[in-house]
């Protein structure tokens, strides 16, 4: 998942591969134009042309001799979801405060647990809503917050290293802070890093978007901080409406934001009042799993997990389209060719008769796109036994329209992963670079975070900026990212792919041979936040 940024540089246009295929690169572009064709609607979870497409990739598992490992002897493992979407227009007021305007001030929050949800309550502003006592945060800390609606802004202090302000800055995690200090839901509130990377406009246009999330055993959807649910967001016009002359000075407030400073905190002496219907839908998707073996009688019981998202977004019903413009997000590179990759990985390790220690299990998780749904669910319900999973090595939407020379390690850093991606890469001449966007919090959101909240360490590679990668990562991102453009009539480059798929080969093999299991690095703050082997 990667939002768009204002780009300042467009790629100038990359030469196509001219090269006859290796019969490598061949099998990937297959597996790629199978996956990203029109006829496959964008494999939207919960409709035929999903099913088909994780049917596609069991097959290949079988051919490339993995042992089934789904449900009931199955490559399938079941993801109960739930998707919600708003019945009518939501309603949000303030007795004695100026009304607010649906879709300019506010949307209101769509609700998995109750189908008419309303909250009335008290307002508490706690700044940010950060708890974080590694770093002696607590946004909470002398406010009493219980039976009342908190609001926050939305982000993390720009002080924070950029993975923990990201986890910091998500709505579960907020949620859940609210949920545990006794609120009965909470307000978000845009301010100005979020009008510069998603305006209130962009929020409004997703309004009516399918929410989704997957359901336990006993039907119940699952709801980070599920007590304390999101009741509405403002747009800084409607809080500037809404708190202006209330027992909490918003000039301030705004002020401190913008200067990166503390912000006043406390109640607000505003009581509001929310409505939204929701309409709630159950269906079922699929997780996509097989394994192979170890070979050491020890170690075996261990696993390295590759994981790669299977689902993209479907068919675009967005009403301002030109008549007979083309819909289908065919999602080729996002995540076609992630996908393509771990089924060439896979292959390669059938193939070579000396097996590595460790088991590996590939899995092609369902729902990226609404959320890392799908690796959430494997993560939590694990189809080998639980607390056997060592690591993850995750393959989601490498640009290879262009012969990348260097690789971003995302989530590496916070375990020894980090040494086996700096062999496979090195080997290969590909250096390592920082993430490039740390604002965009990419290790918040792509499948590897799953994993990372389970305690195992983690690792998401995306091609790097060096030589021409910029502008081709510019260029992706401004045309064709979640766009119909992402199809197989875009640039790439397979030799780029088949190098894609050596390193992480080569990572997965170095995790599955060593004689120590992967550790956290001792003091990792994402260790230590759960409970991962080593972090102590």
């Amino acid at each position: 998942m990667r939002a768009l940024l204002p780009l300042l540089l467009l790629a100038a246009p990359a030469a196509a591969q001219t090269a006859p295929l290796t019969p490598d690169e061949a099998a990937m572009r297959a597996h790629v134009a199978f996956l990203a064709a029109d006829d496959m609607k964008g494999r939207e979870p919960g409709t035929p042309e999903y099913d088909r497409a994780a049917a596609y990739v069991a097959q290949q598992m079988q051919a490339a001799g993995l042992q089934p490992a789904g449900d009931d002897g199955t490559y399938l493992q079941k993801v109960p979801l739930a998707s919600a979407v708003p019945v009518g227009q939501g309603r949000l007021s303030a007795a004695g405060r100026p009304a607010l305007a649906f879709g300019t001030d506010y949307l209101t929050s769509t609700s998995f647990l109750e189908p008419d949800f309303r909250r009335t309550g008290e307002v508490v502003f706690v700044g940010r809503g950060v708890v974080d006592p590694a770093h002696g945060i607590d946004d909470y800390a002398g406010l009493d917050v219980r039976g009342k609606i908190v609001a926050y802004l939305y982000g993390a202090p720009a002080s924070l290293p950029s993975e923990v302000r990201a986890h910091l800055a998500s709505g579960d995690t907020k949620r859940t802070t609210a949920a545990t200090r006794g609120a009965i839901g909470v307000i978000q509130i845009e301010n100005t890093e979020q009008t510069h990377r998603y305006p209130f406009s962009y929020l409004m246009a997703i309004y009516r978007s399918p929410r989704m999330t997957w359901a336990a055993k006993d039907g119940r959807p699952h709801v980070a901080g599920a007590a304390a649910p999101s009741v509405a967001s403002l747009s800084a016009a409607g809080a500037a409406k809404l708190f202006a002359g209330s027992g909490l000075d918003w000039a301030a407030v705004v002020k401190a934001d913008a200067a990166g400073q503390a912000l006043p905190r406390g109640a607000t002496g505003v009581r509001v009042t929310s409505r939204q219907r929701s309409k709630v839908t159950r269906f079922a998707s699929s997780n996509v799993v097989g394994v192979l073996p170890g070979s050491d009688p020890v170690l075996k019981g261990e696993y390295v997990a590759l994981s790669a998202h299977l689902d993209h977004i479907g068919v675009s019903t967005d009403p301002t389209l030109p008549k007979g413009a083309d819909r289908i997000n065919n999602g080729a590179m996002d995540n076609g060719v992630g996908t393509a990759a771990m089924i060439e990985v896979a292959k390669q390790f059938a193939a070579d008769p000396r097996k590595p220690r460790r088991s590996l299990v590939f899995v092609s998780v369902t729902a990226e796109e609404k959320g890392l749904i799908g690796s959430e669910y494997f993560a939590l319900h694990p189809t080998v036994p639980r607390g056997s999973i060592v690591a993850d090595v995750n393959l989601d939407m490498p640009i290879l329209s262009y012969r990348f020379q260097d690789m971003v390690a995302i989530g590496a850093d916070h375990s020894t992963v980090a040494q086996a991606v700096a062999r496979a890469a090195g080997k290969r001449g590909i250096a390592l670079s920082p993430d490039p966007e740390p604002e965009e919090a990419i290790f918040v959101r792509s499948d590897h975070y799953s994993f990372v909240k389970a305690g195992i360490p983690a690792v998401s590679l995306d091609t790097g900026w060096k030589g021409p990668g910029k502008a081709a990562v510019a260029d992706f991102l401004e045309h064709r990212y979640h766009q119909p453009g992402d199809d197989m009539n875009q640039i790439f480059d397979w030799t780029a792919g088949r190098m894609f798929v050596a390193i992480n080969h080569d990572i997965a093999l170095d995790l599955a041979d060593a004689t120590e299991r992967p550790r956290w690095n001792k003091g990792d703050y994402f260790g230590l936040l759960y409970n991962g082997y080593g972090a102590k």
